[in-house]
């Protein structure tokens, strides 16, 4: 256990704490309030609390205003940094490619084969 009372895992730190420390959110409250609002994943999976633990290399998705951000962890920070620091530690993912409206594009494949080989035409 750690001296704050907290069991943590050794390389892990609370994902509301690392909202904070990375300037995502104010405060460990304003943190909790995106958590609450189901505007947080962790590796594909909706955060239930704010005390998850998230270790180097694992990917958050946020939902902020009204874009959503996509981002690797590349190093815990130990306190609330600048921002140009903070961005030292995680890297935007996929960036370019997320479609602003939330919306993924699924268009229709194009019917290239014929009818099955051992059909006649008899049959059609």
């Amino acid at each position: 256990m750690s001296a704050a009372g907290e069991a943590t895992a050794p390389g892990s730190l609370r994902i509301d704490r690392l909202l904070v420390y990375l300037r995502f959110a104010r405060t460990r409250s304003a943190a909790q309030a995106l958590i609450d609002a189901h505007a947080l994943r962790r590796n594909r999976r909706h955060v239930l609390r704010g005390a998850e633990q998230v270790r180097i290399g694992d990917v958050l998705t946020l939902a902020l205003g009204g874009s959503v951000r996509v981002i690797e962890v590349l190093a815990l920070p130990e306190r609330r940094l600048s921002p140009a620091a903070a961005l030292s530690h995680y890297r935007e993912v996929d960036a370019g490619t997320l479609d602003p409206t939330g919306q993924n594009t699924i268009a229709a494949s194009p019917c290239t084969a014929g009818p099955p080989p051992d059909a006649s035409e008899d049959t059609w």
